[in-house]
């Protein structure tokens, strides 16, 4: 296109130049042609042009041509001076006469005059339709074709006759199609008369090589200005064109890039890695060899985009990215959605070399990753999948790496498991809770159980912890730890959470006794920061319940999310007069520097602690290093999964405040409680029955002597109790170990 658009600029400045050359000469000629008339006129020879319809005139005295030649313009005339058409066979017009020569040839210069004739009305006459080509032949006749030296008949007759049709002076240049111009030019002059028509004339046939050489130096400038005009057009218009179409090229570009590769993480995108990853399971097939395909994510990305801002997030992303080049360097890897990254292993296939590649990506993510000054800890869990024979499918292999990257999850997070084929049945199992609890919530198959919690200082029902259970219509009760962790996948959570919320407080509000506190669980996958403040203030609104006698439960992991904000939410909660509670204290994060930064009311030290009290040195030490802190920081301490008297003498011994277990009571409804209690008159034991046979037992009867003093230095009540009474308490509570359900659900 550009050699075309070169070639098309170079022919028109070539024709540019012919057309103007020939155009100048026409108009110099032109203007010479002009003064020819007045020049005859000031010699005195256009007096002497007779008027053609009189006879013929006197002979010039001077030594003119014979009697044929007629001085001045006087047409040629037939021999016995008669006017009329020519005898036949003789051309028209004659030769100038030497005056008329010696008065033109001064004004042709610096052209040289080839030939000249002179022509009447009367040879236009006789030369009938079209006189040009008789005339022109006229001025030197020859048998080649040419009418004067070089001059083209062909070329110049239509403009001759033109011009004489027209009864105009004027030129005719001769130009072939290639552009080359004659030097010989024809110049026709009329002579008119008195009533505008053409008399007579001149037809001169003028060399005018110098002519032609000298506006040929004009018209090369010219063109050569042309061509450089054309040139800076061309070249202006190909940076126009340049800066839009780099611009398209550009764009183009940058669409293709992106619609193969992620924007953030240049990595190739999901379209891409399944495109590979159906081309790469084909020829797996056909050389039947294996492949290995890696799902991985991010753990906790979401908390990292609240904490830190989303631009931090991108970065964090970025370097993610970065390091899982660096481990499987030649591999694919690509980013197939937000946190979640895959990796296809063709040219490694064996177990333990995918699993050596695992391990080294797990082992990257402990390399320290600041951002903006701070550091950010790595974690990411790995699913990994094989395709060992040529029955698998793209869709089936990604599937099958996801439920290991589930179950990595799961696991703990910030590691790496395989396939196996029991996961499918996980798997067909959290789909079935999963639509199950979306009709649970539809019908109400939900229902609130209650545990109660006393007091060791005095013995006194203190209030209750709301529990959720799940009464299936087919499979019966379903506990929380089945249902809870679906529920928060899939954020069901929060519906389930509101419900929680909105029914504890409903069924507190309609005891009889109105100082008992409802303890309500919020998990970390419900609590959100701006809105839970919102959720309990609304309950409260709506079920009139006094701000006092509610307590939020929440866990450790719920701080350490986006401690700013989940504190100010906790502090709103807090100012409604609603008690805070930490819930699971010591299990797996550092809890002293949340103690500091918020003021909680209740401090609950968890049933792993508990369990192995009295028989684990340690754990008696963590339990009473908790129990000194809360008293410390003026903290009530409540511990969980009370059930052995044992437990019940070590945890008074050490100060806690508050216990709640199956020791106490299992998880049922108020009413139930309320009615044991009713029966026996007594309010500072818990009852266990199996029989309906109600069993009183004070904890702090248990391994003590009838009559001792218990650890806060009062008299013990219920002396009487004796031996069998206490091996029918631990018989009752090893049953009911059995069939023990976990604690409830966050809320």
């Amino acid at each position: 296109m550009a050699i075309t658009l070169i070639l098309l600029l170079a022919l028109g400045v070539y024709a540019s130049n012919r057309l103007l050359t020939h155009w100048l000469i026409e108009r110099s000629l032109e203007h010479t042609l002009a003064q020819i008339p007045v020049a005859l006129q000031k010699a005195g020879l256009e007096e002497q042009l007779p008027d053609p319809r009189s006879g013929p005139p006197a002979r010039h005295s001077t030594g003119d041509p014979p009697g044929d030649q007629i001085p001045g313009l006087q047409l040629r005339s037939t021999i016995d001076g008669a006017l009329g058409a020519p005898p036949p066979g003789d051309l028209p017009g004659r030769a100038l006469t030497r005056a008329e020569r010696d008065v033109i040839l001064p004004l042709l210069k610096p052209a040289e005059l080839l030939s000249a004739r002179a022509f009447s009305a009367r040879d236009l006459q006789a030369a009938q339709s079209d006189p040009a080509p008789l005339l022109l032949a006229a001025l030197d006749p020859d048998p080649s074709g040419q009418a004067g030296p070089n001059l083209p008949v062909a070329a110049v007759a239509k403009k001759t006759g033109v011009l004489l049709s027209e009864n105009r002076a004027g030129v005719a240049v001769a130009m072939d199609f290639i552009g080359r111009i004659s030097p010989h030019v024809l110049m026709v002059l009329p002579n008119r008369g008195s009533d505008g028509g053409m008399q007579s004339g001149l037809l001169l046939v003028t060399d005018q090589s110098v002519l032609l050489r000298s506006i040929s130096g004009i018209t090369a400038l010219s063109s050569g200005l042309i061509a450089a005009l054309c040139g800076i057009s061309v070249l202006f218009a190909g940076i126009l064109l340049w800066l839009r179409f780099r611009d398209q090229v550009r764009t183009t570009r940058d669409i293709e890039y992106l619609a193969h590769h992620d924007a953030l993480t240049g990595l190739p995108n999901r379209a891409v890695f399944n495109a590979r990853l159906n081309e790469t399971l084909r020829l797996t097939q056909a050389k039947a060899s294996n492949m290995g395909v890696m799902l991985i994510d991010v753990d906790k990305f979401k908390e990292i985009n609240d904490t830190y801002g989303h631009g931090t997030g991108d970065l964090f992303l970025q370097i993610v990215a970065n390091q899982l080049k660096s481990v499987f360097g030649d591999h694919l890897v690509a980013r197939l959605s937000g946190d979640e990254f895959a990796v296809m292993t063709h040219s490694v296939s064996d177990i333990a070399r995918l699993t050596r590649l695992a391990s080294e990506m797990i082992a990257s993510t402990d390399l320290p990753c600041v951002i903006n000054g701070k550091e950010i800890k790595i974690s990411l869990s790995i699913g990994i999948a094989r395709a060992s024979d040529g029955n698998w499918r793209a869709s089936r292999l990604l599937h099958c790496a996801d439920l290991a990257l589930y179950s990595a999850k799961r696991s703990g997070r910030s590691t790496f498991v395989w396939y196996t084929s029991e996961m499918d049945a996980d798997a067909q199992k959290r789909k079935e809770i999963e639509a199950g609890l979306v009709k649970a919530l539809r019908f109400g198959q939900f229902e609130l159980l209650f545990q109660p919690q006393y007091s060791l200082t005095d013995n006194q029902l203190k209030g209750y912890e709301s529990l959720i259970r799940w009464n299936h219509p087919t499979k019966g009760t379903i506990p929380p730890d089945v249902f809870i962790p679906v529920a928060e996948e899939t954020g069901l959570i929060e519906q389930i959470g509101d419900w929680v919320l909105n029914r504890a407080c409903q069924e507190a509000v309609s005891w009889p006794d109105q100082t008992l506190r409802i303890a309500v669980n919020v998990s970390g996958a419900q609590f959100s920061a701006g809105e839970t403040q919102k959720k309990v203030a609304k309950a409260l609104r709506e079920t009139g319940l006094d701000p006092r006698r509610l307590e939020i439960e929440i866990t450790e992991s719920l701080l350490i999310s986006d401690t700013d904000a989940v504190v100010e939410t906790l502090q709103q909660i807090r100012e409604m007069g609603v008690a805070i509670a930490m819930d699971d204290f010591g299990t797996g994060y550092s809890s002293l520097s949340y103690l500091s930064r918020f003021p909680f009311d209740k401090i609950k030290i968890d049933r792993s602690f508990v369990q192995n009290l009295g028989e684990d040195a340690g754990t008696d030490a963590i339990v009473t290093s908790i129990i000194g802190l809360g008293r410390s920081l003026d903290v009530l301490i409540t511990a969980e999964g009370v059930e052995t008297p044992e437990q019940v003498t070590l945890l008074r011994a050490a100060g806690c405040d508050m216990v709640q277990g199956y020791l106490y009571g299992r998880p049922g409804s108020v009413e139930a409680h309320e009615e044991h209690r009713a029966r026996l008159g007594y309010n500072r034991a818990e009852f266990w029955d199996e029989n309906d046979d109600l069993v009183p037992l004070r904890a702090m009867a248990v391994a003590r002597k009838p009559g001792s003093e218990d650890e806060r230095g009062s008299a013990s009540p219920q002396q009487d109790i004796d031996d069998d009474e206490i091996a029918l308490s631990a018989e009752l509570l090893a049953e009911d170990e059995a069939d023990y359900s976990p604690r409830a659900m966050p809320a």
